[in-house]
């Protein structure tokens, strides 16, 4: 029979939606009963500890207060996958190590790094990176649809974002909030109407008042227009930029891989300077396609850097 301590630990956790701490306490109470000879109860669950682990039992209910305004993924990307600059893998490996070490760090009365602004142009990695960090903390990706927000709900969007965030005490997981120009606009802007003004007093009231173990993300393209009291209340402000050249030539072989010809990338990435991430991704993407439907091995050199080029007059 489970003990009491650990009976009340299983519920706190439950409760908290901590399933790393969850599946812990359940295999302690599984070493429990094989330690008394009662070795089909301990099989059976350790048996389903094993299918949560395995995503049998990957069912996430929300609130029907937000249930049409958050898209709920499961993303499987790592860290090691993404072409990032230096400096934005160190900070984004700062985050990810001090949510796995929480315990440890709130020992000392210290609070890891969990609110997060993503800033840069489109296409730079700030939407991937949620799906990253939510990949690396097995954590499920909560998207937060502003656009809806603003609209569907104008006149009651700060009751909203408050159901939000309490589900993010419910919902143990990381929730983006792209396109966060859209509530983040500066107070004192002429065209900025009462309800954005009260939409972001309330926000800044929610993230402030925030205690619970999920990580929260806002990313905009434009950090110029942001409320400056927005910035204290994040622990962290990580800028993304288009890629160097470096990062473009890494770019282009990860995407072609087996695909990519025996020819210098000088041109190419000449080519592709200006571009971000996703453009350089899709055209890579478009040059594979071609060149997969005309049967051949290689994708040649002269059809990438027209695929480039014809982003580049879409994109600029």
């Amino acid at each position: 029979m489970a003990t009491a301590e650990q009976i009340k630990s299983l519920l706190q956790s439950h409760y908290k939606n901590d399933n790393d701490r969850f599946s812990s306490i359940a295999l302690q109470m599984a070493a429990h009963e094989a330690r008394k000879g009662n070795m089909a109860i301990a099989q059976e669950i350790k048996s389903l500890v094993e299918k949560s682990r395995t995503g049998a039992f990957k069912i996430i209910k929300l609130n029907r207060d937000v249930s049409d305004l958050v898209l709920v993924f499961h993303p499987e990307i790592r860290l090691n996958e993404l072409i990032l600059s230096e400096d934005v893998r160190k900070k984004l490996e700062r985050i990810i190590l001090e949510y796995k070490e929480r315990d440890k760090i709130q020992k000392f009365g210290l609070h890891n790094r969990r609110k997060v602004l993503l800033s840069g142009p489109p296409g730079t990695g700030k939407t991937i990176t949620a799906s990253t960090i939510a990949g690396e903390l097995k954590l499920p990706l909560y998207v937060i649809m502003m656009d809806k927000l603003m609209t569907k709900y104008m006149g009651e969007t700060a009751a909203k974002l408050r159901d939000v965030f309490n589900m993010m005490n419910s919902n143990r997981g990381v929730y983006l909030f792209d396109e966060f120009d859209a509530i983040g606009a500066e107070r004192a802007r002429d065209n900025e109407v009462g309800e954005m003004r009260r939409v972001l007093n309330a926000f800044l009231q929610f993230i402030e008042q925030d205690s619970s173990d999920s990580v929260i993300l806002g990313a905009t393209n434009n950090i110029k227009i942001l409320d400056s009291a927005l910035f204290r209340r994040f622990d962290d402000i990580i800028t993304y930029t288009f890629p160097n050249p470096q990062q473009i030539e890494e770019l282009i072989r990860l995407k072609l891989s087996r695909f990519l010809g025996n020819y210098q990338l000088n041109k190419i990435v000449a080519a592709a300077k200006g571009l971000s991430h996703a453009e350089i991704t899709n055209a890579c993407n478009d040059a594979l396609k071609e060149t997969i439907l005309a049967d051949k091995k290689t994708v040649v050199q002269s059809l990438l850097i027209q695929m480039l080029k014809d982003r580049k007059v879409n994109y600029m």
